[in-house]
């Protein structure tokens, strides 16, 4: 019990700080929507930053599940501007013309001071059922976003640096270096890297626990050329007319690294003629120069690729170069009493595959309803947060797998081209999985569908419920490694991850995720989609026809539904 003079000086100090339910550290597009959806529900939230907007950040590409993602907490919590980056045309109304689209995932393999194979490329076109994804210029998202917080009640800091926190039994201390005081029922870190409460408590782990190893060098130029441009491609070996290299993110694929190009400039009504473009590598074979400037050395490699650096012909750089030492990080624990690191602030592995904001928003939905009802009840015991523990922890090992494995096989088309299949041949049945949940919520308005998504075995795999995609998984992973240990050679790795992928019974056929290896463009037109539909709910395994024909349940019932407003 404190003492008198404790319960004295803690009475003075109450006297001094400014009082709040919630405290986040961090104002991007996870912080700001987090304080948006908290506020909304009636929380009484601080959202604090040491930046102030607008402000570069990269996280710039979607992917399927971020954008239903985005759409279950627009729902779930009443926010619906969170609805303004469901599509290309929505973020163009609502933030402005300044965003490209993400048509399709594309992966060129480069060969030091060759041009191209153009039979070593791969594609996966995103299926208009799904979403039409997009190319977030990230400076007027998270101003946007900002400004629907602060619209919802969020009091806003700007260059408002915290000195110090302090945790107790009853709540957060947040001292700022201006005096200023805040005091809180609860804390979210969702600062990035640099993250306060990870250096307050040590938390992080030294080295990272991943496999994975990889820095960045990443800007923004104009004058990127589209490569279905430069490529000098026979007709017959590019994508598809409707879906050009230039549609979507361009992954350019060299020895354990890759460049992205990500225009936002490919979309009819964008006015912004800029470009995301990186380098990302792994650092034990592409140390970080010391006589190098950043523009030096990403023009070192530039010129090892021709028909990459034909894209930047004329091109001319518009920022400051980022250029870090390694990008993977983790933490020891994510969730404290009264306390949680965030998504970013916990562990980063790669941005490869665009899982970044995917992962954030599926955190930011496990996380908030369990505060909203912590505030209820103020119960912040860590038992609640357990599942946002594990959750975030699993998120972070299931991607390391699969960019490591990835990065692995960039040098060897065939196991690449395996190994892509396993990423991608998912990515439509975990989507459909919250699509289902949402249409339901939508009907009934009960919130078990979504928490019953957490009761799934494989937390944070992107499709948790199925143990037939978790088994081609670990193949996957455990042959690549076998591979880089030089157990087996690269063919023989390939040979095994395609008869894994044969063999398993949850792979959709009529996207042809099992046919010939020749076969490197994937594209899901409506009529394809309408086949797989109809393989899910009535020749697929169990797993696949359960979700099938709930989904089809919940279109028809949507649509009965619309019939009787109407």
């Amino acid at each position: 019990m404190p003492t008198k003079a404790e319960e004295a000086k803690k009475a003075d100090k109450a006297a001094e700080w400014t009082e709040c339910d919630v405290a986040i550290l961090g104002s991007g597009l996870a912080g700001s929507i987090m304080g948006a959806i908290l506020a909304r529900q009636g929380a009484d939230v601080v959202l604090i930053d040491a930046g102030q907007h607008p402000r570069f950040a990269v996280g710039e590409s979607q992917n399927p599940q971020l954008v239903e993602w985005l759409h279950i907490l627009a729902v779930r919590y009443d926010v619906p501007e969170i609805k303004h980056m469901l599509d290309v045309k929505a973020v163009t109304e609502h933030i402005g013309p300044t965003h490209g689209r993400k048509q399709s995932f594309g992966f060129v393999t480069q060969r030091p001071n060759r041009e191209p194979d153009p039979r070593e490329a791969t594609m996966f076109v995103i299926p208009k059922m799904l979403t039409e994804a997009v190319h977030l210029f990230r400076q007027d998202t998270d101003s946007h976003y900002l400004n629907v917080a602060a619209k919802y009640g969020c009091t806003l800091r700007q260059n408002w640096f915290a000195t110090d926190l302090d945790v107790d039994d009853d709540g957060v201390t947040i001292t700022g270096r201006n005096g200023e005081v805040f005091r809180a029922k609860y804390l979210i870190d969702a600062s990035g890297f640099r993250s306060p409460l990870a250096e307050k408590f040590d938390l992080r782990e030294n080295p990272p626990r991943h496999k994975h190893h990889a820095r960045s060098l990443f800007t923004h130029y104009v004058g990127i050329k589209p490569y279905d441009d430069v490529c000098n491609y026979p007709d017959a070996l590019r994508p598809p007319a409707e879906s050009p290299f230039h549609g979507g993110t361009l992954h350019h694929l060299i020895e354990r690294g890759w460049f992205w190009i990500i225009p936002f400039d490919n979309y009819k009504d964008s006015k912004n003629p800029a470009c995301s473009v990186g380098l990302t590598f792994d650092e034990r074979l592409y140390p970080k120069p010391k006589d190098m400037t950043p523009d030096q050395e990403f023009n070192h490699y530039l010129d090892m690729y021709p028909a990459v650096k034909r894209q930047f012909d004329g091109a001319k750089r518009i920022r400051e170069w980022v250029s870090t030492d390694r990008i993977q990080y983790s933490s020891k624990r994510t969730i404290g009493a009264r306390w949680c690191l965030m998504s970013h602030a916990a562990g980063f592995i790669d941005p490869l595959y665009s899982r970044g904001l995917s992962n954030t928003f599926e955190v930011v939905d496990a996380l908030a309803y369990r505060i909203l009802d912590a505030l209820r009840e103020n119960d912040f015991t860590e038992e609640r947060f357990e599942y946002v523990e594990r959750l975030e922890q699993g998120l972070l090992e299931y991607n390391d797998k699969i960019v490591n494995s990835s990065y692995i096989a960039f040098s060897h088309f065939r196991l690449w081209n395996a190994v892509f299949r396993v990423w991608a041949c998912f990515t439509t049945p975990a989507t459909m999985r919250q699509i289902m949940a949402r249409q339901n919520f939508q009907l009934d308005g009960d919130d078990r569908h979504f928490k019953e998504m957490e009761k799934a075995p494989y937390t944070g795999l992107w499709w948790p419920d199925s143990h037939a995609f978790k088994v081609l998984f670990d193949i996957t992973a455990e042959t690549c490694e076998r591979y880089e240990a030089g157990e087996i050679d690269g063919d023989k790795a390939a040979d095994i991850v395609f008869e894994a992928i044969r063999d398993c019974e949850s792979v959709n056929t009529p996207f042809g995720w099992k046919g010939p290896e020749d076969l490197r463009f994937f594209r899901a037109t409506t009529p394809t989609m309408m086949k797989f539909m109809w393989w899910a709910s009535t020749s697929g395994p169990k797993e696949m026809r359960d979700l099938g024909r709930s989904m089809l349940a919940g279109v028809v019932k949507q649509g009965m539904k619309g019939r009787k407003v109407s």
